[in-house]
C-alpha cells in the first residue's frame, strides 16, 4: 500500500520521489510540472497499465536501509537479502557549476553497486506517459533505451545488459551499473564513469550550499533537510517555488480534497522566501522577486494579481480531472491544474510586498531594491488599500462562499505598512507619509471590524464568530505585540476550539467538503510560534518535539496529519510545513553564545 515514506531528489528542475525500496514513484518530465513518467503513487501500477515506476528489485529480499549522503540530495537504498547478500542504489540529480553557471540538466542518475556477497537483481524500468494513460514506444540502440511518447522521450543510458532490462531478467550484480535517465540526447561517455564523476560534483554542491547556511544550534540536522528540500521545490529558469511536488494526494482518506499543488502560490512562496532568508539563503528570494516583478510588469500596472500562477508565470491553470489514474491508494479524483487561480485572495498583496521588502534593505544584494520596483509595489499597495475591507476566498480558499477574511485584511494592511518602511529606507518621506497613513486607517477598520468583545478574540471574518489558525500570525507580521491583551485573548480561543491533542486544525466549521478530519501542519506550527512569542517557551518546545517526531524516516513533512494516528496526508512534500521546521526551530533554538 502507497504511503508517504518517500525521499526527495531533485535540481531545481526536476524531481523524483523514492519509496523506501528505492522505487521511483513519481517524477515529471521535462520539468516539475511536467508529465508524470513515474505515477506509480496515484496508482498507475494497478492492473491493466502497471506502469509508472522504476525499480531495482533483489531476489529473496529481506530487509531495506534508507538515508541521504549528509547535507545533500542524494539519497542511498541498501536491500539485503536472507542470506546477507546486499545492494546499495544511490540516486540523484545532478547540479553543480560548469563553464560558471549553474548546471541542472534534466536529467536523474542511478548507481547500483553490490554493497556484499553476489545479489541478483531484476531491473524493472516502465515509465507512463500522459498521466499513466499511455504507455511510451520502447526503441533502443547499443547503450540506450528510448521512451517515446509526445513531446518528451525519456532516454535510458547504462552499461548494464539491455537484454535484462528489457526483458526484466534476473542477473548476478558482479560489478556496479549505473542508469543515467534524460532527454533523447546522446551520452558518448561510459555512463559508469560520467555517473561517478557527477556524484562527486552533486555532493560537493550540496554540502557547500549547506555549509553556508547559518544555522541554530539545536535541531541542526532538521534545519538543514527542510532547506534543501525548500530549495528542490523551486524552478531555477524562473524563480518561482512550487507549493509541492504532487497533486491529488488525499487531505483526508476518501475525502475528495484532492488538489494539484505543483503550482506557485504567492503566499507560500512569501513564507519560504522568509524561512530561507532567516537561513542566509536569500538567493531564493532574488530569484523568486525576479518572477515576482516579471508578473507584475505582465499586469501592465492594473495590480490585478491572482493567488497562483504556473512555474513559467501562466496565469490560466485550468483544472481538470483525470481518469486515466485511480488516485493514492485508489482515492480519487487526480486532478490536474488549480481553479483556485480564478478565485479573489486578497492577501496576495500583502505577502508580495513582504516578499521583496528585504531586496530594499540588505546590502548583500548589489542592485536590488531599485525606484522602478518600489513604484511596481506601490501599484500592489494601492489595491490592497481597495481591498482590504471587500470579501475573498481567503487563504483556505474557500470555493463555495466569499467573506471578509481578517487574514487577507491584515495581509493588506501589511503591504501598506512595509510600503512605509521601504519608503523611508530610499527617501521618500512624501511617499512614507502617505503609506503610514493608508496603513493606519486600514489597522484602524480591522481593528474594529474584526474582534469580538464576546469571544475575547479576533475572528476570522469581520463581524464574523468563527475561528482559524491563521489569527496566531498576527504578532509575526507586527500587526499586534505579543503582550497585547488581545493576542492572548485569541490564542486562548485558538487553542479552545482548533486544538485536537498537540495539532492544530486550520477551522472547526463546515467547508465545501464538510469538517476538516485531519491537522494542518503548518497551523500546528503557527501556533508553536505563537506560544514562543508570548512567553511559554517551554510548551512550544515539546510540541515542536512531537513535529519532528510526527516527519518520515528521512525528515520530510506533508501537509496534512491524522491528529489520532499521526499519519501524514496530504501533498508531499509540503513547502508550508518544511518552512514550519525552519522558524520554528530558529525561534526556539538555543544560541550558539549560549551553548558554547
Amino acid at each position: 500500500m502507497a504511503d508517504l515514506e518517500l525521499g526527495l531528489i531533485g535540481n531545481c528542475q526536476i524531481a523524483i520521489l523514492i519509496d523506501r525500496l528505492g522505487k521511483f514513484v513519481w517524477g515529471s518530465f521535462p520539468r516539475v510540472d511536467g508529465d508524470p513518467f513515474f505515477c506509480s503513487l496515484l496508482g498507475a501500477d494497478a492492473p491493466p497499465t502497471e506502469a509508472g515506476f522504476f525499480a531495482v528489485e533483489l531476489l529473496d529480499f529481506e530487509r531495506s536501509e534508507q538515508s541521504y549522503v549528509e547535507n545533500t540530495a542524494i539519497l542511498t537504498t541498501l536491500l539485503e537479502d536472507k542470506a546477507g547478500n546486499a545492494v546499495r542504489i544511490t540516486d540523484f540529480a545532478p547540479r553543480y557549476a560548469q563553464f560558471g553557471r549553474s548546471f541542472h540538466p534534466i536529467m536523474v542518475v542511478r548507481r547500483i553497486e553490490p554493497a556484499a556477497g553476489s545479489p541478483a537483481i531484476r531491473i524493472r524500468l516502465r515509465p507512463a506517459a500522459e498521466y499513466g494513460s499511455t504507455t511510451p514506444e520502447v526503441t533502443h540502440g547499443s547503450n540506450h533505451i528510448r521512451f517515446v511518447s509526445g513531446d518528451f522521450t525519456l532516454r535510458a543510458t547504462t552499461n548494464a545488459s539491455l537484454a535484462a532490462v528489457l526483458e526484466e531478467r534476473a542477473v548476478i550484480l558482479d560489478e556496479p551499473i549505473s542508469i543515467i535517465l534524460g532527454p533523447d540526447e546522446t551520452i558518448p561517455e561510459n555512463p559508469e564513469k560520467l555517473a561517478r564523476e557527477m556524484f562527486g560534483e552533486t555532493k560537493a554542491y550540496w554540502v557547500g550550499w549547506s555549509r553556508a547556511l547559518s544555522i541554530p544550534f539545536e535541531w541542526q540536522e532538521a534545519v538543514i533537510r527542510a532547506a534543501i528540500t525548500l530549495k528542490l521545490c523551486t524552478f531555477e529558469d524562473t524563480g518561482a517555488v512550487l507549493a509541492a511536488l504532487t497533486t491529488s494526494i488525499p487531505e483526508a482518506p476518501e475525502s475528495g480534497r484532492n488538489w494539484d499543488y505543483r503550482y506557485c502560490w504567492l503566499r507560500d512562496s512569501f513564507y519560504v522566501v522568509h524561512a530561507l532568508n532567516q537561513l542566509g539563503a536569500t538567493r531564493t528570494m532574488q530569484e523568486f522577486v525576479r518572477y515576482l516583478f516579471n508578473l507584475v510588469a505582465e499586469l501592465g500596472g492594473s495590480g490585478a494579481l491572482q493567488p497562483v500562477y504556473g512555474i513559467a508565470g501562466q496565469a490560466k491553470l485550468e483544472e481538470r480531472v483525470i481518469d486515466s489514474l485511480p488516485g493514492y491508494r485508489g482515492m480519487g479524483p487526480v486532478r490536474v491544474g488549480n481553479d483556485a487561480y480564478r478565485q479573489t485572495q486578497n492577501d496576495v498583496f500583502g505577502q508580495t510586498v513582504l516578499a521583496a521588502t528585504q531586496c530594499f534593505f540588505d546590502r548583500r544584494l548589489v542592485g536590488q531594491g531599485t525606484d522602478q520596483q518600489f513604484a511596481l509595489l506601490e501599484a500592489l499597495g494601492t489595491r490592497a488599500a481597495e481591498l482590504y475591507d471587500q470579501p475573498d476566498a481567503g487563504l483556505w480558499e474557500y470555493r463555495g462562499r466569499s467573506e471578509v477574511h481578517t487574514y487577507s485584511s491584515v495581509m493588506c494592511w501589511a503591504a501598506c505598512d512595509r510600503l512605509t518602511r521601504i519608503a523611508r529606507q530610499i527617501g521618500s518621506a512624501e511617499r512614507a507619509e502617505h503609506w503610514a497613513a493608508t496603513a493606519a486607517r486600514l489597522r484602524e477598520r480591522i481593528l474594529a471590524e474584526a474582534w469580538s468583545e464576546e469571544r475575547n478574540s479576533f475572528v476570522a471574518t469581520f463581524g464574523g464568530t468563527a475561528l482559524d489558525a491563521s489569527l496566531l500570525t498576527l504578532a509575526d507580521l507586527g500587526f499586534l505585540a505579543p503582550e497585547d491583551p488581545r493576542f492572548l485573548g485569541t490564542i486562548a480561543a485558538v487553542e479552545a476550539e482548533l486544538k485536537h491533542g498537540p495539532y492544530l486544525f486550520r477551522y472547526a466549521d463546515a467547508d465545501d467538503f464538510g469538517r476538516p478530519e485531519t491537522a494542518f501542519n503548518i497551523c500546528t506550527f503557527w501556533y508553536i510560534n505563537a506560544l514562543a512569542a508570548v512567553g511559554r517557551h517551554e510548551e512550544a518546545r515539546e510540541l515542536f518535539g512531537n513535529m519532528l517526531d510526527r516527519r518520515n524516516a528521512l525528515g520530510l513533512l506533508s501537509e496534512d496529519l491524522d491528529p489520532d494516528t499521526g499519519e501524514l496526508w496530504g501533498n508531499f512534500p509540503q513547502t508550508y510545513s518544511m518552512v514550519g521546521i525552519i522558524v520554528a526551530a530558529k525561534r526556539l533554538s538555543r544560541s550558539w553564545e549560549q551553548a558554547l
